[in-house]
């Protein structure tokens, strides 16, 4: 398990919402039932915030639309999520969290304590020009995004959200903003049914996969 502090005091910050049955996950309905893919969301949550909570991060952040629940490990602050739209919230959670850090979601249950580490220490390089994290959803989105020092706005506002083109936007804004990029390892999220089986399939130590196949195993039994 990473214990190792950052320098600088960089934070990890998950945007995530409160996994309520018709507010998340709606891409898995069907085949599963909308109670079920809220399931599936809460367990792709805890995996997730158990891996922030295991790496080194000075600050662990949870900026959360709803309310929290008996997912939410000790040490996180809570923080409301803002804004009209995705982008208006992006850039509120990271003005509102303030600093240096990275920021990812709860789509990818998969990422791990030493990941998420080594993105923090990318940050710590001193050479001009700045640098930033930005590392691609295999839907052609975003999974994590960071930096040292920027205004949140700048990075976010009139990049197209939830596009086969996302992440490439956001590339290019950051480059065009001037950073130094150090790319993350692709990850797969989880927005559909195929995505969560490819998923599970691969790490199956994870609560999204025991989950996913309980209710595989419940829907052959029924």
């Amino acid at each position: 398990m990473s214990r190792r502090h950052r320098p600088g005091g960089a934070h990890v910050l998950v945007m995530a919402k409160e996994p309520l049955p018709g507010r998340v996950k709606t891409r898995l309905c069907p085949p599963y039932s909308p109670a079920e893919a809220a399931a599936v969301a809460e367990a792709a949550l805890a995996d997730t915030l158990d891996a922030v909570a295991a790496c080194g991060a000075a600050r662990k952040v949870l900026a959360l639309d709803g309310a929290p629940g008996p997912w939410l490990p000790p040490g996180f602050d809570v923080i409301p999520q803002r804004g009209a739209d995705f982008n208006q919230r992006l850039a509120h959670a990271w003005s509102d969290a303030g600093g240096a850090g990275i920021q990812i979601g709860m789509d990818t249950p998969q990422v791990t304590a030493s990941a998420l580490d080594r993105l923090l220490q990318a940050l710590d390089a001193r050479p001009a020009p700045e640098p930033a994290v930005l590392g691609y959803a295999r839907d052609g989105g975003w999974w994590v995004i960071g930096w040292r020092r920027a205004d949140p706005r700048a990075v976010f506002t009139g990049i197209p959200m939830s596009t086969a083109g996302t992440g490439l936007a956001q590339e290019n804004r950051l480059l065009g903003l001037g950073f130094r990029l150090h790319r993350a390892d692709p990850l797969l999220d989880i927005d559909t049914i195929d995505d969560l089986q490819a998923v599970a399939r691969r790490f199956p130590h994870l609560r999204t996969a025991g989950l996913a196949a309980t209710i595989t195993l419940q829907d052959a039994v029924a």
